[in-house]
């Protein structure tokens, strides 16, 4: 089945569907064989991992080869973080285009201005909603699968959220991403006002408070990504073994808190690239 396919599956079905946020290969297989059925492809985690925040700063085409890169070695629907699609209404286009020939399931198309900043971050710009509307449209145009999810997000300012949200459907888009409600009333009141699918953000310490997966499952939401918190840890267990290494000149008296070198090797299964008969030695 196709992961597009597989996706919309999801989406027509009665379920809820959690994922969680990745940011190269590695992180997306090991959410793969942790057992999750869905991953999130972070632009900020993205953005992160190379240093920079998420404001805007990588280009089209760094966050494209990451996402090839989670593509290839996973083989669950990858929902991708397309900004504002990297500019205008033709930037859009291409994005759909190239996102959709990478192999993504979905993407997520947000209603800033280019360059965006991170949605849990304060003083954004947004873009008229006549332009947002015109966006969701070319974006819908140019996909070629059907069954490719197209996720528009509504970014600020709850009222005016709400009332965005309801033209971007409107124009053609198959989910509603409202980011950053507040309050577990917002939340409700989301859910109350617009019965189409709808995806949210938890995670902790953000402005949205954590509310339980069952309990979205009721109110309707489909779909629950989980941005940041895999970085985080792992930050934080970089920087305690980074540590321990400067204090005691190895990682040693660390080594239970740490996955084997064998146990690495079979996460990334080195053995089988190593059995691939590359036909050296052949006539």
């Amino acid at each position: 089945m196709k992961k597009t396919t597989a996706l919309r599956q999801m989406l027509s079905g009665s379920d809820i569907h959690v994922a969680p946020g990745v940011y190269d290969g590695m992180t997306a297989r090991l959410a793969e064989q942790t057992g999750f059925k869905l991953i999130y492809a972070s632009g900020g985690a993205i953005a992160r991992s190379c240093g920079f925040p998420d404001i805007g700063m990588l280009s089209f085409s760094e966050v494209l080869h990451r996402l090839e890169q989670m593509v290839e070695v996973t083989q669950v629907p990858i929902i991708a973080d397309a900004d504002t699609g990297f500019g205008n209404a033709i930037n859009v286009s291409r994005t759909v285009k190239a996102f959709e020939r990478a192999g993504v399931a979905a993407l997520h198309l947000e209603d800033q201005t280019f360059p965006k900043r991170c949605g849990h971050l304060n003083d954004k710009s947004l873009v008229s909603t006549q332009e947002m509307v015109h966006k969701i449209r070319v974006a819908k145009d140019s996909q070629t699968d059907p069954d490719f999810i197209l996720i528009a997000l509504a970014v600020e300012g709850f009222d005016a959220a709400m009332e965005r949200s309801h033209a971007y459907l409107a124009a053609g888009a198959d989910v509603i991403f409202v980011e950053a409600p507040e309050t577990v009333e917002q939340i409700e009141l989301i859910a109350k006002h617009i019965k189409q699918p709808k995806l949210i953000n938890m995670f902790h310490s953000g402005k949205t408070p954590l509310v339980s997966k069952d309990r979205l499952q009721a109110l309707g939401y489909k779909f629950i990504i989980i941005p940041s918190d895999l970085q985080r840890a792992t930050i934080h267990a970089c920087q305690h073994t980074l540590r321990t290494i400067l204090e005691q000149g190895d990682s040693g008296s660390i080594a239970e808190q740490m996955v084997s070198f064998a146990e690495r090797e079979r996460i990334i299964n080195t053995q089988a690239y190593l059995d691939l008969d590359l036909g050296y030695g052949r006539n």
